[in-house]
C-alpha cells in the first residue's frame, strides 16, 4: 500500500522567521496518516531539522548538483543535503528546466547522485499551455519519463510529480479528466518500464495550484497519491487542509 505524500516546496521564500510554520504544522499532524514533507530554501535546512527529528514532518532540497565534490562554486552536493538534513530532493522542476536549461539528462544525472547519496528522489515533469492544447501532453510526459529517471530506481527511492506547468501559480487547474489521463498514464509507462511491482509501488503526485478548496477532488483521482504543493505550502494554516484533505482520502 502506497503512502499519501503531502510535499511542500517553498521556493526562493522563507527565512529564519518562517522556522515557526514547520513547528506548527508538525504539532497540528502529529498523528497524520499521510507523509508530510517540506523543502524550504538550502539555508534553512539545517535549522529546520530541529523542528523534524522527530514528529510527523520530513525535509526535503529543491536542487542538488550531479557531482559529489568539486569545483561548482553556488552549487550544493547530495551528501551536502543529506548532512544538513534531508531526506528527499526535488529534481526536474519546471522552473529549473526553464529557469536554468536542465534538460532531462541533467535531472537524470543529478538523480543518480541523490540515490547514490541516499536520498529520496521527487523527479517533475509536465507540459507547457501550448503542447497541452496541441494534444501533445503524453509525448512530452514520456520523453520525459524516459529521460529524466535512472534504471536504478523503487518505490522507497522515487516519487514522481506532475505538474503541468501551464497550472503552476496561476490558479488554473487541469480538469479532473485530465489528471486522471496523464496519471494513469505515467503508472503505465513505469510498469512497463521497471515491471508492475514496481510501479504499483511508486508514488505519484500532482501539483499545480493545488489549494484547500480542490484538494479533495483531486485526492480522490486514481493514482493521485498525494501533491507537490507550492505557495499553499508556505503557511501552516494553508497547507493543513491540504494534509487533512489526503489523509482522508
Amino acid at each position: 500500500m502506497r503512502r499519501k505524500l503531502a510535499a511542500g516546496n517553498w521556493k526562493m521564500n522563507g527565512t529564519s522567521a518562517d522556522l515557526g510554520q514547520i513547528e506548527a504544522l508538525a504539532a497540528a499532524h502529529s498523528g497524520a496518516i499521510s507523509e508530510i514533507m517540506i523543502a524550504p530554501p538550502h539555508t534553512l535546512l539545517h535549522r529546520a531539522s530541529e523542528f523534524t527529528k522527530t514528529g510527523p514532518i520530513t525535509l526535503g532540497a529543491q536542487d542538488c548538483h550531479k557531482r559529489e565534490s568539486g569545483a561548482h562554486t553556488g552549487d550544493i552536493s547530495a551528501d551536502m543535503l543529506l548532512d544538513a538534513g534531508a531526506s528527499y530532493v526535488i529534481l526536474g522542476h519546471s522552473e529549473r528546466r526553464t529557469e536554468h536549461d536542465e534538460h532531462d539528462e541533467d535531472v537524470r544525472g543529478k538523480a543518480r547522485a541523490a540515490l547514490k547519496a541516499g536520498l529520496r528522489v521527487i523527479i517533475c515533469m509536465g507540459e507547457e499551455l501550448e503542447e497541452r492544447e496541441a494534444d501533445n501532453t503524453l509525448d512530452i510526459i514520456g520523453g520525459q519519463l524516459a529521460g529524466s529517471i535512472p534504471d536504478d530506481i523503487s518505490g522507497e527511492t522515487l516519487v514522481v510529480a506532475y505538474e503541468p506547468i501551464w497550472a503552476i501559480g496561476t490558479g488554473k487547474v487541469p480538469t479532473i479528466a485530465q489528471i486522471s489521463e496523464v496519471h494513469d498514464f505515467i503508472r503505465a509507462r513505469l510498469a512497463k518500464r521497471f515491471g508492475p511491482q514496481v510501479a504499483r509501488s511508486i508514488r505519484l503526485l500532482y501539483g499545480g495550484s493545488v489549494k484547500p478548496a480542490n484538494a479533495a477532488e483531486i485526492f480522490a483521482v486514481d493514482n493521485v497519491d498525494g501533491a507537490l504543493v507550492g505557495g499553499a505550502s508556505l503557511t501552516a494554516q494553508d497547507f493543513s487542509p491540504i494534509i487533512a484533505a489526503l489523509d482522508a482520502s
